[in-house]
């Protein structure tokens, strides 16, 4: 797959003249010469990055009735650092991560993956009431979770994308754990260009968010107990 990656050259340092040359002119060469490096490393022209979003299907509407009880908030999910600076990752090795320097982001990924977590909840019916976390908003349980992976796979043939996603869900009455799962989703990729990985990765997510989140217990959706609320 063809990359978009930055340029490395480096600038020469220019000294000051003491006699003959002005500050406003050494200026000027300065910024024509950065100019002249950014057209040369572009082609001749200049090049502005292209951005995207994930954009999973609406969830359907919760069903009505129902004996859920429960009411649970949302922590915004946490992912490595390097899924958070924007730049869509690809790893050419197991050990390798790299950048696509013009294909980045539109959103933090963390951001996304906790807002769709959010609506399948609702629209799962399973909780009274699902709101995203502020520390104070006096829900029952507090889901917390982790966008582990979202990557462009080069290696062990073809091109492949890979999502994992772990979340666990507490009782703030007790401070246990009442839930948790992880799960790990690849999908392959057809044609080799990064709109088609974008397509993928959104396959992808979409399967994984809908294994992280079933089944729930029983015990959870419906609430905690009288004696776990005192």
């Amino acid at each position: 797959m063809m990359r978009s990656r930055g340029g490395t050259g480096v600038l020469p340092r220019f000294g000051a003249r003491r006699r003959g040359t002005s500050v406003r002119r050494t200026g000027a060469t300065i910024v024509f010469s950065l100019t002249l490096v950014i057209l040369t490393s572009c082609g001749g022209r200049v090049r502005y990055p292209n951005y995207y979003t994930l954009n999973l299907p609406a969830p359907p509407d919760p069903p009505h009735g129902g004996n859920a009880h429960a009411t649970v908030a949302i922590r915004e999910f946490r992912a490595p650092n390097y899924l958070k600076q924007g730049a869509i990752v690809y790893k050419p090795s197991p050990e390798q991560i790299d950048f696509y320097v013009y294909h980045r982001w539109a959103a933090n990924p963390c951001e996304f993956v906790t807002d769709s977590v959010i609506e399948r909840l609702r629209a799962s019916g399973n909780f009274a009431r699902v709101m995203s976390y502020d520390g104070r908003s006096g829900a029952e349980y507090v889901l917390s979770g982790r966008l582990e992976k979202l990557e462009e796979i080069d290696y062990a043939g073809g091109v492949k994308v890979e999502v994992a996603i772990s979340a666990q869900m507490t009782n703030l009455a007790t401070g246990l754990t009442v839930w948790a799962n992880s799960v790990s989703e690849v999908g392959d990729v057809n044609k080799r260009d990064v709109p088609a990985v974008v397509s993928e990765m959104n396959h992808t997510m979409e399967r994984a968010i809908s294994k992280l989140l079933s089944p729930m217990p029983a015990d959870v959706t419906t609430g905690p107990t009288a004696a776990e609320r005192n």
